[in-house]
This record gives structure tokens, sequence and C-alpha cells, in this order.
């Protein structure tokens, strides 16, 4: 039976092109693991990126790790046998360093799945020599680390293009000395930019529950942890190495367009943290879709709003005009043009996805989408025009400042959305369907809204019931919600402190009972979800420095209760965030 896992991993790994094989001898070995299956960590560009930039060096391997999935789990869970990597089926406690890839807090129990798995200790106090060190990196984990701060070893904060290799000049260099594992943290956590050891940390609370204070225990530890990251993009566009007919984007090589998105949308983490937004010159763009086109039949465009790409035209008639098919991850309703939805016909798209995010345009200006009723109905005459589409159109409730009327106007937009769809379609006697997507508003760190709580979640399923009773009738829409108790989830392991983590094992040794382990934790998940936050309280997150100043967070909150937009972002032009001034240096 113990054989069993290799022969399906070897099976695996021969459907694949692009893996990288590589002899242990002498290198830094790292087990790259994604918290998730692995159709779902290969379609994933980040992991991707992070597994190219380790391989590159000549002086590490790195091989994949992902949680195993049904057959695959059963073997695991019946042969005893420690959790293998992918490449060369290593037990991951073999490797000197497993690194996890965060992209999602729902993801996070599956950290203690995957150590458990692997029989290594699930404490990073518990562990020493010769289990491996625990890192993790990631968007989650540059928001907010500290609910993961019992289990991991240390957080590499920030972009890896950024960091990465300081990182590991520098522990090669305590290898090659013997540093002990203490010392080595010790070190690290002073000498590397965006690196965060939490055992180095202490918080001191209230007697309200509220943090009082997060210092280092030790000097020349910084009180805040700059998170890194690229300026500038460069020349080099990253996209997938490695494909693979079972990830969710079969065989499709991902391309990032740019990073970050200058919208300032106020509920969107990304839209803030990975400041100033970046895009990738076109020459550049056209270089790598090429290189991209010459071993795929179908490319995925990624970026935060890709029809808001300067070259996007560019870019999408160039891959038409090779034949071949592309995908994109996120339209704006005011960037699209008949062009752009001429090239998405011809590469065979059938459905395109539009973020109203809110009904009425009041909750629009709370929110600073910079959108329109007038421009979403005008997009959806423009794109019913061109083709069939069926629309995705995703919608937020339980936003700040919501009110039952906002709610009904989702069912109004929707209808008058659908009034144009056929208005427009008729002449060809097809109309394409409207897939609604209801999702729970999770607050999120370094947001105008991170002082926010989460709505109630018996008020959110009453909403959603009652949007999915007003649209039954209406033929030609479908309706799909998240679960509210998983967006409550989420909320807890995004705006919680270090004290989420008991939580997040009871979870793991309940068998990922949710239910059950939030009706009897000693720490009340209350008190992170449904709490609004005072605009003066220290934060748990506010030792990660992301050069956002919290002062322009204050006001961004303040306009969003006075219903007023704000300005875009115009990098290099504008300093109200903080990030620029502080990329350009002091003043």
């Amino acid at each position: 039976m113990k054989g069993d896992i290799i022969p399906l991993y070897r099976a695996r790994l021969a459907a694949e092109k692009g893996a990288v094989r590589k002899d242990w001898g002498g290198r830094l070995s790292i087990a790259l693991t994604y918290p998730n299956y692995y159709r779902l960590g290969m379609s994933n560009l980040g992991f991707q990126i992070v597994y190219d930039l380790l391989n590159r060096r000549p002086n590490v391997v790195a091989e994949r790790v992902f949680l195993p999935e049904g057959h695959e789990m059963s073997l695991y869970l019946r042969s005893g046998r420690a959790l293998l990597s992918l490449e060369t089926q290593t037990p991951i406690h073999k490797f000197d360093l497993v690194a996890f890839s965060l992209s999602f807090e729902n993801d996070y129990p599956n950290i203690l799945k995957i150590l458990e798995l692997g029989k290594i200790p699930l404490f990073a106090k518990e562990r020493d020599a010769p289990f491996p060190l625990v890192m993790a990196g990631g968007i989650t984990t540059f928001l907010n680390p500290e609910p993961l701060a019992l289990f991991v070893d240390f957080f590499l904060l920030g972009e890896a293009e950024a960091n990465l290799d300081e990182f590991i000049d520098l522990f090669l260099e305590m290898i090659k000395h013997g540093v002990e594992r203490d010392k080595a943290l010790e070190t690290l956590a002073r000498a590397v930019s965006g690196l965060y050891v939490p055992s180095l940390y202490q918080p001191e609370y209230n007697k309200d529950g509220t943090l009082r204070s997060f210092l280092p225990i030790k000097g020349e530890i910084p009180e805040r942890v700059k998170v890194v990251r690229q300026m500038s993009l460069g020349k080099e566009v990253a996209l997938s190495t490695v494909t693979t007919p079972e990830a969710e984007f079969s065989d499709k090589i991902l391309i990032e367009l740019g990073r970050g998105c200058g919208r300032s949308c106020r509920f969107c983490a990304a839209g803030y943290v990975y400041r100033p937004p970046r895009i990738h010159e076109g020459s550049s763009l056209t270089a790598s879709i090429e290189k991209a086109l010459q071993g795929c039949s179908q490319v995925g465009l990624l970026g935060a709003a890709v029809s808001d790409i300067p070259e996007i035209e560019r870019v999408t008639s160039l891959i038409v005009g090779h034949g071949r098919g592309f995908s994109m991850s996120s339209l704006r309703a005011d960037s699209l043009t008949p062009a752009l939805l001429d090239d998405l016909k011809k590469a065979g798209q059938r459905t395109l996805a539009i973020a109203p995010e809110a009904g009425s345009d009041r909750l629009r200006r709370v929110i600073n989408k910079h959108l329109t009723t007038d421009q979403i109905t005008d997009a959806a005459r423009l794109i019913s025009k061109i083709a069939d589409f069926s629309l995705k159109l995703y919608f937020l409730i339980g936003l700040p400042t919501e009110s039952r009327e906002d709610v009904n106007e989702i069912v109004n937009l929707v209808k008058v959305i659908k009034h144009h769809m056929v208005k427009e379609s008729a002449p060809r006697g097809r109309i394409g369907q409207i897939r609604l997507s209801l999702n729970c508003f999770v607050p999120k760190p370094f947001t105008p809204f991170q002082w926010c709580a989460m709505e109630e979640v018996s008020s959110l399923k009453e909403k959603q019931k009652r949007l999915r009773k007003a649209l039954a009738k209406e033929g030609g829409i479908k309706v799909s919600t998240d679960l509210p108790k998983w967006a409550y989830v989420q909320t807890l392991l995004s705006m919680g402190d270090r004290r989420v983590g008991s939580i997040l094992f009871s979870c793991h040794k309940s068998g990922g009972d949710w239910t059950k382990t939030l009706r009897f934790s000693d720490v009340n998940p209350d008190f992170f979800v449904y709490r609004p936050k005072g605009l003066d309280e220290l934060l748990p997150w506010d030792f990660v420095d992301h050069g956002i100043l919290k002062g322009h967070l204050r006001s961004e909150y303040g306009h969003a209760l006075k219903e007023e937009e704000t300005e875009v972002c115009r990098v290099g032009e504008c300093y109200r965030c903080g990030v620029c001034a502080q990329a350009e240096g002091p003043e």
C-alpha cells in the first residue's frame, strides 16, 4: 500500500510540462507548500512564481507539496507514511525548510493538516533540530500574520522578487557556520527586510481584551516590520512555468499583466497592500506572450482590473492573430471597448465577469467604486451587442452603511441589465444567461474598512433569501451565494490576533468542525468578528509597515461614511496614502 502514492506522483509529474528536478547534493532544500489541493495550487500564479525564483538558484532545490485529496489522502491515512514532495517523493520533514504560500485565510486549517501529515510538530515552540524551519509568505501573511503566529517560525512579508534572495543568501551563510536555530531566527529578524519572527514579539492586552502593546522582546529587533516590494516590475513578465492537465486552468499559461490596482475601492485589500499599482510595458508583454504562445494554445491574462491595462487591446489582438485563445480574470464595466469584446468573442470566451459590488449608486460611492448605474447598463448593452455572452455579476452584501433599499437595488439593477441584454440580443434570437454571485463582505486589514465589524450571519442569510426570492421568477438568471458561516470564519482569521491560534488548533483537533469549535472556544470569536474597532485602537497588524499612513485610511473611512468618492491612485503625482512619498525617500 505504501508504494501506491509514489506511482501516483510519478504519473502526475509525467503529465506536466516544466517541472524542475534537481540533485539534492549541497543544496538548500525547500518544500514549497500550497495548503490546498494540487489542481488549485497549480492554478495559482504566485505559487508558480516562487517555485521558479527558487529553482533558478543553483544552490537551492525547491519541490512542491500539496494537501492530498480523495484517494490520495486515503493512501496516506491507511499507510501512515509521512507527506511526500511531488518531485522526488521525499518526506517533507527531511527538508531544510517548509515554506507555505498563502493566498486565502480559509486555507489556514490545512496548514495544520499538512504539518501533521508530514509528522512535524504543529507548534513552533515544540520544533527543534532536526525538524525543518516552517516559514510562510503570500498576501494573507502581509495583511495579518498573527492568527498563525503559534505555528510558523517566521514569515517573509512582501513580494518574493524583492526579498527572497536576500533571505536565502543569509540563511545559507548561517547553515555553513552551524548557527543554532534560535540564534539564526534572531539574526534573520534583524538583518532581512520584511522578515518577521513571532516568538521575538510580546503582545500585552487591556482588561477589555483589546491590544495594549506589541513590542519586540530583544534589542535591535524592529518594532515595525517593513513589507518590501518591487517598485517597478521591470522587463521580465511573470508567467506560469509548469502546466498540467489536472489544474483548474488546464494546460493554460497564466501571465501577470500588472500588480495592484489604482481604483482605490475601500473594501479591497489588494488595492492597498500592492501599492503603488504597477503594469508591464507593452514591449515586455508582447515578448512574453509570444514566448507563451509557442508552448500552449490558451493563455490566462491576470491582473486586478485587466481591461484597465493601457496595452490590453494590442495584447488580445496579438493572441487572436496567432489563432490562440485567452481568458481574463476581471473586467471593469467602464473600460470595456468594442475591440476588446470582439477579441473575446474570437477567442471563444462565453462568459464575462463584471463586479458592480453594490446595487445603488449611493453604496458604490461609499465603497469608492467609481462606477455608476448608467456605466454598468451601458456595458451590458455593449456586451450584448457584440455577442451572446453570459454575464457573471459579482455583488457584496453586508457592506458598511448598507440599507434595505440598497439590497433591493441589486434586484432592480439586475432586471435592468437583463432588459438591455434581451433588447440588444433580439435580432439574433438568443440571449446569454445572467449569473449572479452574492458574496458576504469580509473586512480586511489595511483598508479603510478595517475598523468595521462583519454583519451578523443571521442578517446575511435573510438578505440572501430575500434576493433569491425576488429573482426566482426571472428567467435566465441564476443566483449563487457563499455561506455566511464561512465568511464569519474568514473574518475571524483575517481580523484576529494570535489568540485565534488556539481556535485554529481546536478546529484541527475536532477534525475541522468549526461549529463545535466556535461554540466551545475559550476565546470569544465574536470579539474579533462582530466588534467594531476604535479608530485609535492598536490593531493586531499595526506592526506591519506597508508605507500606508493610518491617517489616510481613517480619512477614507470618514469619506465613506459621508458617501463621498475620492480620487484614484495617480502614481508619483499624489502622496495622500504615503506609499509613493516613502518610495522617493524623505522630503
